[in-house]
């Protein structure tokens, strides 16, 4: 005999799970619509500036200046082997930046002394500009690649060390109370409570740290490099070449932007969707 009185399991229906499905992907569609419809307007106004021939080429160049100078600068080969060796000294100089301050921070984080001492040296040293480190790098390494790659690791360390440590700070006490109850040793409680719950704030830190690193590394080769997209700046400053000049500018935007959207991005959704969310509200 059955109990009718007895409350039945609610379970998700699939029209509601479709439904929602939709809602993202409309609101995505929509959203890179009017990106489109934004870009569009601004190109239109560009040009319709520069037509006005309120300032001379020279100061001001027009869109089609600036795409011919890219087309070049793709047939010539030049723009590719800019782009490469700058992303291969931002990729060096932040992978160690990495891997030394997410351990960094995360001890900061826990250990009192080190914040005290190494924390506060750390804060202090991120309110100094990356470029201020260039003289000394110079004459640390000399005028070669270690230099640049330097100061593209001291642009970033500070602050994504620091926002590590702010991510385990933030743990709530009763998930560290817990695993010590449960017989978690020191490196245990790292690799199993500390590490996950400050994931998001590692996140964080990382896609920080990337920024100031980019804009390290930009700054450096604008004092000194051979090749590189710094180097395609000084260049067409020095030959008044201004399309060359906003060319560069937008390659280095659209760099930026393509590594948020493709890496960053797709990596905040991941984890997003193990905490629970599906798309913004």
């Amino acid at each position: 005999m059955t109990n009718s009185n007895r409350p039945t399991e609610k379970l998700p229906s699939t029209g509601s799970t479709l439904c929602k499905w939709a809602f993202c992907r409309t609101k995505s569609w929509n959203s890179l619509f009017a990106r489109l419809v934004f870009f569009i307007l601004l190109i239109c106004c560009w040009q319709l500036i520069s037509t006005s021939n309120i300032w001379s080429e020279l100061l001001f160049p027009s869109p089609n200046m600036v795409f011919k100078n890219l087309t070049d600068s793709m047939r010539d080969n030049s723009l590719p082997v800019a782009i490469s060796a700058s992303l291969k000294r931002l990729c060096v100089g932040y992978v160690i930046s990495l891997f030394v301050g997410v351990p960094c921070g995360l001890l900061f984080g826990r250990v009192r002394w080190l914040d005290d001492t190494l924390g506060s040296l750390t804060l202090g040293l991120q309110a100094l500009p990356s470029i201020c480190w260039l003289p000394l790098a110079i004459l640390w390494f000399g005028l070669s690649e270690l230099s640049i790659i330097f100061v593209v690791v001291m642009g970033s360390l500070m602050s994504l060390t620091l926002s590590v440590r702010d991510g385990v700070k933030t743990i709530p006490r009763l998930y560290l109370k817990a695993s010590r109850v449960m017989g978690a040793t020191y490196w245990k409680m790292y690799l199993y409570v500390i590490l996950p719950a400050s994931l998001p704030s590692i996140l964080s830190g990382a896609k920080l740290g990337w920024s100031f690193a980019w804009r390290s590394l930009m700054a450096a080769e604008l004092l000194y490099v051979n090749v590189g997209l710094g180097a395609n700046l000084m260049m067409g400053r020095e030959l008044h070449d201004m399309g060359q000049v906003v060319a560069t500018m937008i390659v280095i935007v659209s760099i930026g932007l393509c590594i948020d959207r493709c890496v960053f991005g797709l990596l905040e959704k991941a984890i997003h969707k193990r905490w629970g969310y599906c798309c913004n509200e």
